[in-house]
């Protein structure tokens, strides 16, 4: 075999030690799941300004706050994270409001209260996996560089036993080693970048809770008048 074929991706794969190839091994799989979960926190997001968007043109179009609830009631397996805040916090406020012994105020809390529980849950949500997104970002590179700097020792314990070491025995042992380098980057990047896309996604869609809930909460108490 020549030191071309030792020198390519496979061969130095498979001639790799078993710790490498633990490692490679562990680096494709945190690829390929990290992978699969940018894609689906795309679709996610995605969704997610999309049924956003329309909501708030029905909402903001000076439709009746009873159709749109009832709307919501009634579609609640496709409604949106915007349209769950808005169903939790009209249903406390019909609630409260059938309660007499309350003022305005103390009902237009209650309302909000619900509304601010219903958005936690939604972010928790839309921020599902991005943690892990992180955590190969910021990982990934150090295994790969753990198993570089393993794959070197190897290949330079394995210089003992020859007399003279010359470029061929000891390019295909580096070579192997820095191919973990190499997959652990590869992990990382997208994920870093993946992340912090999401991140800004995210962070965007949660200030537009937020001010739809005051927003609505104005308006809730504008009922009273």
């Amino acid at each position: 075999m020549n030191i071309i074929q030792d020198l390519s991706i496979l061969e130095l794969v498979s001639n790799a030690s078993l710790v490498v190839k633990l490692i490679l091994a562990l680096l494709v799989g945190v690829s390929f799941t990290s992978w699969y979960w940018i894609f689906r926190k795309w679709f996610a997001l995605r969704d997610a300004r999309i049924r956003t968007d329309n909501f708030e043109r029905d909402f903001w179009s000076g439709g009746d706050l009873n159709a749109l609830y009832q709307s919501a009631v009634n579609d609640r397996h496709s409604t949106g994270a915007q349209e769950r805040i808005f169903e939790a916090g009209y249903r406390e406020f019909i609630k409260l409001r059938g309660q007499k012994a309350l003022d305005p105020a103390t009902v237009v809390d209650g309302a909000r209260r619900a509304m601010r529980a219903t958005y936690q849950r939604e972010a928790d949500h839309l921020e599902s996996h991005l943690a892990f997104l992180a955590s190969v970002g910021s990982v990934s590179p150090y295994i790969g560089l753990f198993g570089t700097v393993w794959g070197i020792m190897h290949a330079f314990r394995g210089l003992a036993n020859v007399s003279a070491a010359t470029l061929a025995n000891v390019a295909p042992g580096i070579a192997e080693a820095l191919v973990a380098t190499a997959i652990g980057l590869f992990a990382a990047i997208p994920a870093v970048v993946a992340y912090n896309r999401y991140a800004h996604d995210v962070d965007r869609i949660s200030v537009r809770f937020e001010s739809f809930m005051e927003e609505f909460s104005n308006i809730l108490q504008r009922q009273f008048k």
